[in-house]
């Protein structure tokens, strides 16, 4: 059975990627902060007779990261696929943002895939895998008060396409699925103060349906971008 490996999986794209992934026949390798809900996100892919392998880790704190994948890599399944979708959001001027902000920011949203991917990378070489880093429209946008968010997007589209450079050679795709709105649960978060009709934005089960068209891509060609945007375009 192929495997894939998703991070952020406990709530909103994630948990959604999870079960769309287990009913394509997918077994699940799932990262997560909140133990509780990743949880039910196994209990419900493995109804699915989908093997699943969970671990808990906040991706904020850089030390742990490679003691928790290596204890999730020991487990024996081999992912041919690893979707990067843990991130969050900032809003807020920078003239008035803390420093601990922007770095804690750049590290969610930046430096932990650059981590998750670096430990990856011996395994998806032996299988030609494919990498899926979920990005946001402000990637390519000015947005008064998202600028740390924007800066954050900008440089992990940056980095996909120079990992995309650098991992061809070893048979390794690289995609980005590039969002606008999705309604999850990171509108409601501390950090993130927006009033935005949530009716008008993707849904999650959309998002999760677009990375598993990305996964089922054959060895032989790579979707290099989804944007994928709300019909009535940027709320």
């Amino acid at each position: 059975m192929p495997a894939v490996l998703i991070t952020g999986a406990s709530r909103g794209i994630g948990a959604a990627a999870a079960h769309r992934f287990a009913q394509a026949g997918f077994d699940l390798m799932l990262l997560a902060r909140t133990s509780s809900d990743l949880e039910a996100v196994a209990q419900a892919s493995s109804a699915l007779g989908r093997r699943v392998e969970t671990i808990t880790v906040d991706l904020s704190h850089p030390e742990t990261v490679q003691p928790a994948l290596d204890d999730l890599l020991g487990r024996g399944l081999l992912p041919s696929v690893l979707i990067n979708n843990a991130g969050a959001a900032y809003n807020g001027t920078l003239a008035d943002m803390t420093l601990s902000h922007w770095q804690w920011l750049f590290q969610l949203n930046v430096t932990s895939v650059f981590q998750v991917t670096q430990a990856l990378l011996p395994r998806l070489r032996t299988v030609n895998g494919l990498i899926i880093n979920v990005n946001s429209h402000a990637s390519r946008k000015a947005f008064p008060e998202w600028g740390a968010y924007c800066a954050s997007k900008a440089a992990l589209e940056s980095f996909s396409r120079c990992l995309a450079e650098e991992e061809r050679s070893h048979g390794i795709r690289v995609s980005t699925l590039t969002l606008g709105a999705v309604d999850t649960p990171l509108w409601g978060t501390e950090t993130v103060q927006a009033d935005f009709d949530r009716h008008a934005m993707l849904s999650v089960d959309q998002a999760a349906e677009a990375l598993l068209f990305l996964a089922q891509q054959p060895p032989s060609q790579v979707v290099e971008d989804i944007t994928l945007m709300p019909a009535t375009g940027t709320l």
